[in-house]
């Protein structure tokens, strides 16, 4: 982003900065320095040689850009880092014992934050290169931009025991984004950790995915599985998915330090009453116009119809709502493998065996899948498979 020399003082920047912040909503805005992170290269390169992320191929192959900001822009001599607060209205975990419906998570339940962030960056980077003279890069979690410890670094908050950044002021609830410029701009202090001895984070996570504390295995993660997994969910995980179908709020909602969190006052973050407690009945019977009809502006249409309803008959077969079986065992002819694989299991956890068997008989008959085939092969009383060949 070009800019016209038009040099004003770093401090005066700074106070046009947080000006310009809260008048496009932002919550917080700070500065940090592009090798304010020295430490981050070699984390991340453990992580990844530890194979904890998973099939998310862009962060190995990225590494060395995202380890260190001047690797991605070797011109850049300050970070503003902006957030902008999202937090609930209720409680997220309220949801989980109400297994007839679908828990989205919180980020998740209204417009993209993408959509809603990148052009008001855009705005202030604007804005910023007119006045400093500098050029200026915009960035909103789509680039290789290790974002949650430069915010750290700058004292928006720090990386709490189960990864994600945490603020005194806004718990756990933060959007970030961040400018990078040539400017030389006052660097805030960084933030101290403030969790303490607390562990409520780790201990809650239903599927055990922090190896310690502030490490993450990506390939245990429920938002992982539920978003960036492409294939059928290892069956270890999918009952501790419960009804969750699209990430996972537990460790972010069960902070402490969420007490002094306020619901999100952007309007355009206010939530969307009907993603707020979906019944999966309804879900189980989207299509791919359906679906990317009733997520329109939502980040949930990014993952596509057939990983979304892969999840929606994990949360049904968890249900324990026999209703839900009719409408599993019409997805039995679906054109999605990843979807006929799903349903199979759903309705070993809501059909009596009897009705089990006659409903897998014909599937099995002119099914070419072999992970269809091996979901049936898995939940089928013992002897029965042999009885269907």
């Amino acid at each position: 982003m070009a800019a016209a020399l038009n040099p004003v003082r770093p401090d005066r920047l700074r106070a046009f900065l947080d000006e310009e912040a809260r008048r496009q909503g932002f919550d917080a805005i700070a500065v940090t320095r592009p090798d304010a992170v020295p430490l981050a290269p070699e984390r991340l390169a453990a992580y990844v040689e530890k194979g904890r992320h998973g099939s998310m191929d862009w962060i190995a192959e990225t590494a060395a850009r995202r380890g260190d900001p001047r690797n991605l822009w070797p011109q850049v001599r300050s970070i503003v880092m902006l957030a902008m607060n999202y937090g609930p209205d209720r409680d997220p975990l309220d949801l989980m014992s109400r297994k007839d419906r679908a828990a989205i998570s919180v980020y998740a339940r209204h417009r993209d934050y993408h959509d809603v962030i990148k052009g008001r960056l855009k705005e202030i980077a604007q804005k910023l290169a007119s006045r400093s003279g500098a050029e200026v890069k915009v960035f909103v979690d789509t680039a290789p931009v290790m974002e949650k410890p430069l915010a750290e670094a700058a004292g928006i908050g720090w990386q709490g025991k189960h990864t994600n950044l945490v603020s005194r002021e806004f718990g756990s609830w933060l959007f970030l984004g961040s400018i990078f410029t040539a400017a030389e701009l006052p660097p805030d202090d960084p933030e101290r950790d403030h969790c303490g001895s607390c562990r409520a984070c780790l201990d809650i996570c239903p599927t055990d995915a922090f190896p310690a504390p502030y490490q993450l295995d990506a390939r245990r993660c429920i938002s992982y599985l539920t978003i960036e997994h492409k294939g059928p969910i290892p069956h270890e995980f999918r009952e501790p998915m419960g009804n969750r179908i699209y990430g996972c709020d537990d460790c972010l909602a069960v902070c402490p330090w969420n007490k002094f969190a306020q619901a999100a006052s952007e309007a355009r973050l206010v939530a969307r009453q009907d993603l707020l407690e979906p019944r999966l009945a309804d879900l189980l019977t989207l299509d791919d116009a359906g679906f990317r009809a009733f997520f329109s502006g939502s980040p949930v249409k990014r993952i596509g119809r057939d990983r979304f309803i892969r999840n929606v008959l994990i949360a049904a077969g968890n249900s324990g709502e026999r209703s839900l079986a009719t409408q599993a065992e019409k997805l039995l002819a679906d054109p999605s493998p990843l979807v006929r694989g799903a349903a199979v299991w759903a309705l070993s956890r809501l059909l009596p065996a009897e009705r089990l068997v006659a409903a897998l008989r014909d599937l099995r008959a002119v099914e070419a899948d072999g992970d269809v085939l091996a979901e049936i092969d898995t939940v089928l009383p013992a002897g029965t498979t042999k009885e269907l060949s």
